[in-house]
Formats: C-alpha cells, sequence, structure tokens
C-alpha cells in the first residue's frame, strides 16, 4: 500500500514539475518575442532619427516634391503616436512606402544623388533598412516558435490556461510588393 502512495505521489510530483517548466517555457518565449519587438523599434528609431536629416538634405533640390516630405512627416506623426504593436507597424509600412517614393526621387536627380550629405545619409538609411529586415525577420521566426509551442499538447492546456495566447506576426502592408512609381 506504501508503495502505491509512494508512486501515486511521485507522478504527482512529476506532473507539477512539468506544469512549472511549461509555464516557465511559455513565459521566456513570450519574454524573447517582446524583446525582440524591442530591437524592431529600436532600428524602426534609428530610420526615423536618420529621416529628418535625409528630409531636410534633400528639401532645397526638391521643394516642387512637397507632399512626400508631409507624407513622411504624417508617418512619423502616426508612429509616434501609436499605442499597439499593429498601430506602430501601420505607422511603420506608411513611412516605408513614403521613403520608398523619395528614394526613387533621389535617383532620378542627378545632382542630389552626387550630394556627398545626400549619397551618406543614403548610406546609412540603406543600412538601417537591412538592420530593419533582418529583426523582423528575427521577430517573425520568435513568433512562429511561441506559436507552434502553444498549439502542441500538453502546452496547450497550460497556454490555455494561463492566457497565452497565438502572438502576431509582422507582415507587410497590401500592394508592398509593388515598387512604387514616381513620375517626374
Amino acid at each position: 500500500m506504501n508503495k502505491i502512495w509512494l508512486g501515486i505521489l511521485g507522478v504527482g510530483v512529476l506532473l507539477v514539475i512539468m506544469f512549472f517548466g511549461t509555464y516557465n517555457s511559455l513565459v521566456k518565449k513570450s519574454t524573447v518575442i517582446d524583446g525582440q519587438w524591442a530591437q524592431v523599434e529600436t532600428q524602426y528609431q534609428r530610420r526615423f532619427d536618420l529621416v529628418p536629416n535625409l528630409v531636410s538634405s534633400t528639401k532645397g533640390f526638391l521643394e516642387q516634391e512637397k507632399t512626400i516630405f508631409e507624407e513622411i512627416a504624417n508617418a512619423r506623426t502616426q508612429y509616434g503616436g501609436a499605442r499597439s504593436v499593429d498601430e506602430k507597424v501601420a505607422g511603420a509600412s506608411a513611412l516605408d512606402s513614403a521613403l520608398s517614393r523619395l528614394l526613387v526621387i533621389v535617383e532620378n536627380y542627378p545632382n542630389l544623388k552626387s550630394n556627398e550629405t545626400v549619397a551618406r545619409l543614403m548610406d546609412e538609411l540603406s543600412g538601417t533598412e537591412n538592420r530593419i529586415s533582418v529583426e523582423r525577420r528575427r521577430f517573425n521566426e520568435f513568433v512562429a516558435d511561441y506559436n507552434l509551442t502553444i498549439k502542441r499538447i500538453p502546452t496547450v492546456f497550460v497556454a490555455g490556461l494561463f492566457g497565452f495566447g497565438q502572438r502576431p506576426y509582422f507582415e507587410a502592408v497590401a500592394g508592398a510588393e509593388n515598387p512604387p512609381s514616381v513620375d517626374l
């Protein structure tokens, strides 16, 4: 009789250890996703810090392209006022679109393209865009791992019990696959 109780107690202890291990794993994965999103935001902040310099450097050459500069300013304001990840993604995507058009314009103005300040800022912006792309990819990898984990048995039960739901991926906005067109 004592062996049966010890066996039941052993199984119970094993289940409790498994339960806490699963919970701690979910907390860790969720925290990693939050940390990775902070990395994405850090790169966005770098971009937003560079954009005013690029805009002011190009304004003299592109006085007739005021709408582009207004769109960039509006996108920065939208991102700055965003409270959720989805709102920040929308603000970042709006800036992506405006910057793409600005880059096409810069490519079409030989004097502007040869300006050393603009060229240096363009290189910085290009490097920042690459960093953003890498951080977005990493974010999506962590989200994929987390989302897969919370769907597996027995983790699905612990996840449901403590409210660990699916996390959204960073996705491109509709139309992002089309290159911007600028008619000069």
